[in-house]
């Protein structure tokens, strides 16, 4: 690692990226250096927000270590938790991304260049899983097309978009433990229509996550417990929330 994020008040900072974590140690390292390789068309404007999350680990280390900065927010509620740091950036533009992702080098510089056509009010990227198998693709088709019926047609994963847009959205919402990132897209969408502009998708860079919620429940997982997908579209079943996000118990799900 050689690319330091902003820190201090010295710079005016462009970039503010929103990362929560929560006992992150073996992942944070791989999802900064992308960061990192990113942020190098930027130097001294891109700062790394990490959101510590009832951490008992090196996961705050490593983080301070880039330069990041770290703050903490133990509530079960991942939109609290981004709230949080959104709250405390100080860049024009929000990047958020999970602590078990990571990007091409190029990810900033082509949100920058779509935010500057003046065309989006901000949106996503595209993603992939670090590995594919039949089971993988069938538990994301079994909670995707629920959700696009809902939620209309978005991209989530990697949002971006102006600080005063996220804000004027109120960011993420606070009711919601699951799928708070659809809901978070489909208001972002409608506030970008409300002011004649589209959501949009990053395709010329690109976001890899990992697939250890497969790893831990399996790859068929969610093809297997259609009821999961149920908690997902509601978005408010703390007891799937917890299971599956904050204290990812997949012991409990496969009994269920």
């Amino acid at each position: 690692m050689s690319i330091q994020f902003a820190s201090g008040t010295d710079h005016e900072i462009r970039f503010s990226i929103i990362i929560p974590a929560r006992d992150e140690e073996k992942c944070i390292g791989r999802c900064l250096d992308s960061l990192a390789a990113a942020a190098a068309a930027y130097p001294g404007q891109v700062e790394a927000i990490v959101v510590l999350n009832r951490c008992t680990d090196q996961t705050a280390a490593i983080a301070e270590s880039y330069g990041a900065v770290t703050l903490t927010d133990d509530s079960k509620n991942l939109s609290q938790i981004r709230n949080a740091g959104i709250h405390a950036a100080r860049g024009e533009i929000i990047v958020t991304i999970d602590a078990d992702s990571w990007v091409t080098d190029n990810m900033l510089t082509e949100i920058d260049r779509m935010l500057m056509t003046g065309k989006y009010i901000g949106g996503a990227v595209r993603t992939a899983f670090e590995r594919n198998s039949l089971g993988i693709t069938m538990s994301a088709l079994v909670l995707i097309i629920p959700l696009l019926f809902k939620y209309g047609m978005i991209t989530v994963g990697l949002f971006w978009g102006y600080k005063k847009d996220f804000e004027a959205i109120h960011g993420f919402n606070e009711q919601m433990l699951m799928a708070e990132d659809a809901d978070f897209a489909s208001r972002l969408k409608k506030w970008g229509k409300q002011n004649g502009k589209k959501y949009g998708t990053v395709t010329k860079a690109i976001m890899t996550t990992s697939c250890r919620k497969f790893d831990q429940g399996g790859d068929w997982y969610l093809f297997l417990h259609p009821w999961i997908v149920l908690a997902y579209l509601k978005g408010k079943d703390r007891k799937y929330a917890d299971q599956t996000y904050y204290e990812m118990d997949y012991k409990k799900l496969n009994n269920n």
